[in-house]
């Protein structure tokens, strides 16, 4: 890993002073370390990467200063109607650094979900006319690449990206999650418990990170099989979506929707578009730890917003609160049950994962064609 003060140090020296993005396994010690380091006021965590992209177009519209802007390659599909139509050089002319984990990086094995957004970061950049130089694993040569960056996009008055390859901004640990929180349930625990309180014949979608290996393991250790399982381990912020249209198709299945805070954040209109749509058996278990946990566990905006009170107002029946024990989920989930509509339950969990907890390995199309043979 490359020396993460002189980098910081380094966007300092070449003047960005406004950082936002979405946090990233492959950016992990350099999120947290801006989350440290950077002054907070100029560094915020986006609810995904095409709002950051905004964000900073709007700083650099008021402050004709350089932002950097961080995401996962995956994200970059949300970016791609900003950079286009706002920041693109022949539009408003925005410059701005992406600083973007590449996933999936052809030279280096990873999930089936990251693979082929691994091979189309380049093509995708190249598509967008947005230059882009690769950093290595060397503190000046990525220094080099750093103020390249910074220059050309000033030249250019769009888009530049530094593409980082795995283990160059991360250690490969995520840390800061012991003991915290020890009076909660464990999402793990709190998934537990929803299975053992709704039929035995629902339906469950869960999203991408660790409410899809724990549920797949909760399966394993209960003897039962997957096949009532979606296991959505790509397209974050889309879980919810996903149930619905399930939901649509199956209107006399009950539909389990287990999505963490970061993931409904990330797209939250989606509630919205549940509570008009209305589907009659749809249950919505949103995991609150705070944290965008998967990535690090840098914070999100779980705790500061009452995400109870935005689904009720967009239109489910809920219990008016958040709750923290699992006897309040339990009753939860039995009166809602019994209301017609969307119905949605957020339980506020404690940070962490067990560390004996199996990595997630299943074939994914397998998957989803035994689940349609339900």
């Amino acid at each position: 890993m490359i020396d993460l003060k002189k980098f910081i140090d380094g966007l300092h020296t070449e003047g960005v002073k406004f950082i936002t993005g979405v946090p990233d396994t492959l950016l992990n010690d350099f999120c947290l370390y801006v989350a440290d380091k950077w002054p907070q006021e100029l560094h915020v965590i986006a609810a995904n990467e095409g709002n950051a992209v905004a964000l900073a177009a709007g700083y650099y519209i008021s402050s004709s200063s350089v932002p950097l802007v961080y995401m996962q390659n995956s994200g970059l599909g949300n970016t791609v109607n900003p950079i286009l139509s706002l920041t693109d050089k022949d539009v408003y002319a925005i410059p701005m650094v992406l600083l973007i984990g590449w996933r999936g990086d052809p030279a280096i094995k990873d999930h089936a979900q990251h693979r082929k957004q691994g091979q189309l970061t380049p093509v995708l950049l190249d598509t967008m006319d947005i230059p882009y130089k690769i950093l290595e694993y060397d503190t000046n040569d990525t220094l080099d690449k750093l103020k390249w960056a910074v220059n050309t996009t000033k030249e250019i008055n769009s888009a530049v990206a530094l593409i980082v390859k795995k283990g160059i901004l991360e250690k490969g640990e995520k840390e800061g999650f012991k003991g915290e929180g020890i009076e909660l349930l464990s999402r793990e625990e709190a998934i537990k418990c929803v299975i053992e309180s709704v039929p035995e014949n629902a339906l469950f979608v869960a999203s991408t990170g660790r409410a899809t290996r724990e549920l797949y393991e909760l399966r394993n250790l209960s003897g039962k099989g997957h096949e009532r399982d979606f296991l959505n381990v790509g397209a974050m912020g889309h879980t919810s979506s996903i149930a619905l249209g399930l939901s649509i198709g199956l209107k006399n299945c009950l539909v389990v929707c287990l999505e963490g805070d970061s993931s409904a954040i990330m797209h939250l209109g989606a509630l919205t578009t549940i509570g008009k749509v209305k589907p009659a058996k749809f249950l919505h278990i949103l995991l609150n730890n705070g944290v965008h946990e998967s990535v690090g566990g840098q914070p999100s905006a779980g705790f500061s917003a009452d995400l109870t009170a935005i689904a009720e107002n967009s239109g489910y029946n809920t219990v008016g609160s958040a709750v923290k024990t699992a006897t309040d989920l339990q009753q939860s989930i039995k009166i809602l049950l019994e209301k017609k509509g969307p119905c949605f339950i957020e339980i506020f969990i404690k940070k962490g994962i067990r560390s004996d907890l199996p990595p997630l390995k299943f074939n994914l199309k397998n998957s989803k064609e035994n689940f349609m043979k339900i």
